[in-house]
């Protein structure tokens, strides 16, 4: 009556729902803020998929922020006309761009199912990541034969396909264990009762 017991818990997936209102926010902070705030996304995708990759490319995306403010301290105008005040628009404006594009890649790749899109099956006798016996109740199929199949002659009669035994229900084994385990503990405080 031993088990391996439980499973590990799995991540926590949100709802599709919460998912694409996540992205719509983090795209847009990263773009109605003329790149200021670009920063965020990344950051988010570090602290979802917890990769070292993930990491750098905030680290980097904070580099280039840096880089696009210090040109753009270095222009005294208004509009940042001078060169380097273009170049640093310029810089913070792609740096939303590839901040909010690469936060959709790095967020919807952590949160696909398996990378054919189909969950993963489980493994012929696996439960819970342990292999299990084989159930003595589980259906067999007979093999068919390796040769190609012709029509009978028409006067031969064709034999009925074997009859298969149906496997019974999970709820049979169950209720079957369950009364072993009954029967088991009657007798057992059928013993401690007669001891008194």
């Amino acid at each position: 009556m031993q088990g391996h017991g439980y499973a590990p818990p799995q991540p926590h997936r949100p709802s599709t729902g919460v998912l694409v209102l996540l992205r719509v926010i983090f795209v847009a902070v990263a773009i109605l803020s003329i790149g200021f705030l670009a920063w965020v996304a990344p950051l988010r995708a570090a602290i979802v998929t917890r990769k070292r990759g993930d990491w750098w490319i905030f680290g980097g995306s904070l580099a280039v922020l840096g880089t696009s403010f210090a040109l753009l301290a270095t222009d005294n105008t208004d509009d940042f006309s001078t060169p380097k005040g273009s170049a640093g628009m310029i810089i913070l404006l792609l740096n939303a761009a590839a901040c909010a594009g690469y936060y959709l890649y790095a967020d919807i790749r952590h949160y696909r199912p398996y990378p054919a899109g189909y969950p993963v099956p489980p493994a012929q006798g696996m439960t819970y990541g342990y292999p299990q016996p084989s159930s003595p109740y589980a259906a067999t199929h007979p093999q068919m034969p390796a040769t190609p199949l012709t029509a009978p002659a028409p006067n031969t009669p064709v034999p009925p396909p074997p009859l298969r035994r149906p496997a019974p229900a999970r709820i049979d084994q169950v209720r079957a264990e369950l009364d072993e385990l009954s029967d088991y503990l009657r007798k057992h405080d059928g013993n401690h009762e007669g001891g008194r």
